[in-house]
């Protein structure tokens, strides 16, 4: 039966890096379900979901440790079973946009969590612009739970967005 280990590296920036995680995979006989990677100021952040029997994962669980201090990488790994979906009403994605504030965040995804929906994704990025104002730009894909009003939700985060003097939008994933 495939197990899933969660695979994290986080380490400077170079080149090679990937190439030689995924070849670690390769070579213990592991798939790579899903995998992400950002470079965040000058580090290098990678996370895959792995699948393999339970000897291709131990394997990994074994190896790892000895690769990533090989490329000065912090590892770690997480054994995990496979994502089991929530009955989902409808998707949408959810953008903002404005000055990057302390909280603003934080603020949202509070307002997702008291209403039960699940953020599937989630990308935001802060940059100085030519007048150096620190702008933000959000992006976050959302499972509306059944029986709750897209609508009232909608009214709700544009309401919360508005308030804190951002522009946004709020619409289904086609």
């Amino acid at each position: 039966m495939p197990q899933q280990l969660v695979v994290t590296a986080i380490g400077n920036d170079r080149t090679g890096i990937v190439s030689r995680l995924a070849r670690l995979v390769t070579d213990c006989n592991c798939n790579i379900i899903d995998s992400r990677m950002a470079i965040f100021g000058g580090e290098f952040t990678f996370i895959m979901l792995l699948s393999g029997d339970s000897v291709a994962i131990s394997r990994i669980e074994h190896l790892l440790p000895g690769l990533g201090l090989e490329l000065d990488l912090t590892t770690m790994t997480k054994r995990t079973s496979a994502h089991q979906p929530k009955p989902v009403a409808a998707h949408y994605v959810l953008e903002y946009k404005g000055l990057d504030r302390v909280g603003t965040l934080g603020a949202i995804t509070g307002l997702l969590a008291s209403r039960d929906i699940y953020i599937g994704s989630l990308q935001s990025e802060s940059k100085t612009d030519k007048h150096g104002q620190n702008l933000m730009h959000t992006v976050m894909t959302l499972e509306l739970p059944e029986g709750e009003s897209a609508q009232q939700i909608e009214t709700d985060v544009m309401a919360l967005i508005n308030d804190m003097n951002l522009t946004g939008s709020f619409s289904a994933l086609t």
